[in-house]
């Protein structure tokens, strides 16, 4: 019997497996190279880093200034109400009002109000009322103190942070109290109940408004800071000596308006005692003229005559001399 032999050959490795080794390699090739060029370039990176750092803090040493030094840092979620009103005196009156205007409208703020007139010298004087936005504050503030002669500055900063969150949230649930006087409008169904929910949503969107209102105004506040500018012009060069020294225009007026203060008293003094005088006038016409002649009278003494003459009277006794 012939028994064939058989030949084993070695096993053929699979597509998958090949294809995996295959991809494996090439991974551990790739991470090499990218591990040596990323140490390379995490290096630059640090540098260059650095470099930035550098150059940044030399920067900011550079351009940090006087005025860059004395600004507060600036706090988020904080509401502040700035105002301030500054006393100037400068040369020319309308050259500084027109550029206290450009300070403000190139911050982009506005002119709220603005009074011109003269004082007793004849000397022109405005004050105006300027609105800048809060991060433009101090830069318009400075620039005015430096448009002359600075007599007086004064700033107030008032936090009303609470009060704008309180507001906030308390339109926030009247606004839903709103929606569900709403909700329930539309499923009354009696006229009662709808006549009942009308009036209760009209006081409550009266509420939800007068909120909105407050709301505004305290944006309004927060947003754009207050400067009042008064504005005096400045008395022409040697006059202010002379000005000190009173002179007989000065004196004069000082002794009229004395004159004046003094019949101004005066007549106040007899108008407070004119009811009184009438009274007492009125009291006296009516003893005089209609009381004392309704009076009895005494009947007169007759004088006695004798041969040597007539007596004299009999001298009346004072009751008060009677025991």
């Amino acid at each position: 019997m012939h028994v064939s032999g058989t030949t084993r050959t070695a096993p053929r490795p699979r597509p998958v497996h090949a294809l995996a080794g295959v991809l494996l390699a090439a991974a551990l090739a790739l991470t090499g190279c990218s591990g040596a060029s990323g140490g390379n370039d995490s290096s630059a990176a640090g540098k260059s880093m650095s470099d930035s750092k550098a150059g940044g803090a030399a920067d900011d040493r550079g351009s940090a200034g006087p005025q860059n030094a004395k600004k507060p840092p600036k706090l988020t979620g904080v509401h502040i109400i700035h105002t301030a009103s500054l006393s100037v005196r400068v040369k020319d009156v309308p050259d500084a009002r027109d550029k206290a205007r450009t300070a403000a409208e190139n911050a982009g703020g506005m002119v709220g109000n603005e009074t011109t007139d003269r004082d007793g010298h004849g000397r022109e004087r405005s004050r105006i009322t300027l609105r800048v936005p809060q991060e433009s504050y101090d830069d318009v503030l400075d620039q005015l103190s430096g448009s002359g002669r600075l007599l007086k500055r004064s700033e107030n900063a008032k936090d009303v942070t609470d009060q704008v969150v309180d507001v906030d949230s308390r339109i926030r649930t009247q606004r839903a109290s709103v929606a569900r006087v709403r909700e329930l409008m539309d499923r009354a169904s009696k006229l009662s109940d709808v006549v009942t929910l009308e009036g209760e949503l009209s006081n409550r969107q009266s509420e939800l408004e007068a909120l909105l209102a407050q709301q505004a105004s305290l944006k309004d506040r927060t947003t754009l800071a207050t400067i009042t500018l008064k504005l005096t012009e400045a008395p022409p060069a040697g006059a202010s000596a002379d000005d000190d020294d009173p002179g007989f225009l000065d004196a004069l007026s000082g002794g009229w308006s004395a004159f004046v203060t003094v019949l101004k008293w005066i007549g106040m003094a007899l108008a407070a005692v004119l009811p009184f005088a009438a009274v007492a006038a009125l009291l006296v016409f009516a003893w005089l003229r209609l009381i004392r002649p309704r009076l009895p009278r005494r009947p007169e003494e007759r004088a006695v005559h004798t041969a040597l003459g007539p007596l004299p009277a009999h001298p009346r006794s004072d009751p008060d001399e009677q025991d």
